[in-house]
């Protein structure tokens, strides 16, 4: 009997890291041309601008880890409880587990026969992951991971920010606040285009949106840059 390969390549194991790498980009990329250009606009000097994008960066890196690992430790960790409680669960009541795990394959359009069949031969297997998949709804795919989170949050958000940072530098003061405007909004036009790209979607509409809030935050800040005249 011929023996056929998976092949297929499916998107949903990029779900984590792409989130927060999206994420992470889009908000470095936002905040710090908004903070630059918002003390640009209120006619700082080069030094304070420089100051203010550097220090946006720095903690705008470890706020986003910090964010990233408390919000997905708190999914990891109620994964864990539930995961506890479905084993116990398996060892208190083995018979009623197994009439559960075969009451959801039939709700899936199985005939009893078949979903206990299926049901009794997967908790042969393992009882605990085929309740964690099709009960709880936690995978390989889902699981929360932390760390993983984290690091592609800060990693993202310092790559974001220093596109804005970088053009800081190199532009003359007195192009500060379009030079930076242009650059922000062409890098979150590109990023929106590559997290659609990666994530198998359209890339018109992440495009539009995420360049439309970058657009806005940028306006904002430097409407009050220029309105109070003083670095804010």
């Amino acid at each position: 009997m011929p023996r056929y390969h998976h092949l297929e390549r499916h998107l949903v194991g990029r779900v984590g890291w792409l989130r927060a790498s999206v994420l992470g980009a889009n908000d470095g990329i936002v905040s710090t041309a908004s903070l630059i250009v918002g003390v640009a606009a209120a006619e700082a000097g080069r030094s304070g601008i420089l100051v203010a994008g550097v220090a946006g960066l720095v903690a705008g890196a470890m706020s986003m880890a910090a964010g990233e690992y408390v919000s997905v430790s708190s999914q990891a960790d109620a994964e864990k409880a539930d995961l506890d409680r479905e084993r116990g669960e398996l060892a208190a009541a083995p018979e009623a587990e197994l009439r559960e795990l075969a009451g959801f394959y039939v709700a899936r359009g199985l005939t009893q026969d078949l979903a206990d069949q299926v049901a009794t031969q997967l908790t042969a297997t393992d009882a605990l992951g085929a309740h964690a998949r099709d009960e709880l709804g936690i995978s390989a795919h889902t699981t929360a991971r932390p760390i993983q989170a984290a690091f592609a949050s800060a990693a993202a958000f310092s790559v974001g920010a220093a596109v804005p940072l970088l053009v800081a530098v190199v532009a003359p003061t007195s192009t500060t606040v379009v030079a930076v405007t242009a650059a922000a909004v062409l890098g979150l036009a590109i990023l929106g285009g590559v997290g659609a790209k990666v994530g198998g979607a359209r890339m018109l509409t992440p495009i539009l949106r995420v360049t439309l809030w970058g657009v806005l935050a940028m306006a904002i800040t430097a409407g009050i840059g220029r309105l109070f005249g003083a670095v804010v």
